[in-house]
């Protein structure tokens, strides 16, 4: 008899779900070779020093020698790998916080997702209410002062008084048009999208009139009087629509 389960659709993703996937995948694929190879060619020197102490015909400096350059390698291999899960686990905090905060907007009757999937990238947030379509990026980047921050004046964007290397601006543009490309499709409706990049645990200079016309840069904790001021630009049902299909393509992209 085959069991089948329960569930019709499957969950959605959680905060963070991606980071996770590759932090497991990382340990998995990558950084596990790197102890268990070094520990097999440890234990057969030992073997190989225990024979020759007790006078067997071995080789222990071989396999000293062979053990040893392993390890180096290992741990050479084993502390790159460290910064990245550092900087994935990093990200993934950033965002499972971030979602958690988004989570308090469900009280007014806005729709939230997490971690969708795009055309080779992943979208952090996305919050459907009457106010519009967010998307929401988070960066969760580490400070080089406690002092630094985050400025936009809707052109340039400024991290702590440098130019990122990777420009959010136009990853969340990217994204928010993405969004309502994909929606547009399967609703038959061009629904209004806006990209917002949030930076949790920095301070974000105000914006100015012009610079909020397009992207919002913020604190994660301004997204929810920014929505509110915003005007009503879609009726409940539109915001189910969204909803329905939004969860749909993550459902089948899964």
């Amino acid at each position: 008899m085959t069991m089948q389960s329960p569930l019709k659709a499957k969950p959605l993703r959680n905060p963070g779900q991606g980071q996770d996937e590759e932090l497991q995948r990382i340990f998995d694929d990558e950084a596990f070779p790197y102890f268990w190879f070094p520990a097999v060619l440890i234990v057969l020197a030992a073997v190989e020093w225990l024979a020759y102490i007790r006078d067997f015909p071995r080789q222990p400096v071989v396999y000293t020698i062979v053990a040893a350059i392993a390890a180096v390698l290992g741990a050479v291999r084993l502390f790159q790998i460290r910064k990245r899960v550092q900087r994935l686990k990093l990200g993934r905090d950033g965002e499972r916080a971030v979602g958690q905060f988004l989570e308090r907007l469900r009280v007014d009757g806005a729709r939230i997702f997490h971690d969708i999937p795009g055309d080779g990238f992943s979208l952090d947030h996305v919050v459907i209410s009457t106010h519009g379509l967010f998307v929401i990026e988070t960066k969760t980047w580490s400070k080089r002062s406690p002092d630094d921050r985050a400025t936009f004046d809707g052109t340039r964007l400024l991290v702590g008084g440098r130019t990122p290397s990777r420009d959010p601006i136009r990853q969340v543009r990217a994204a928010s048009d993405w969004l309502g490309r994909t929606l547009e499709e399967s609703t038959g409706k061009r629904l209004p999208v806006r990209g917002v990049v949030v930076f949790p645990g920095w301070f974000v200079e105000p914006m100015t009139a012009d610079a909020k016309r397009d992207v919002w840069v913020l604190e994660p904790k301004a997204l929810p009087a920014f929505i509110d001021r915003e005007p009503r630009l879609l009726s409940d049902a539109d915001v189910a629509l969204a909803a329905f299909h939004l969860g749909r393509h993550v459902r089948t992209a899964e």
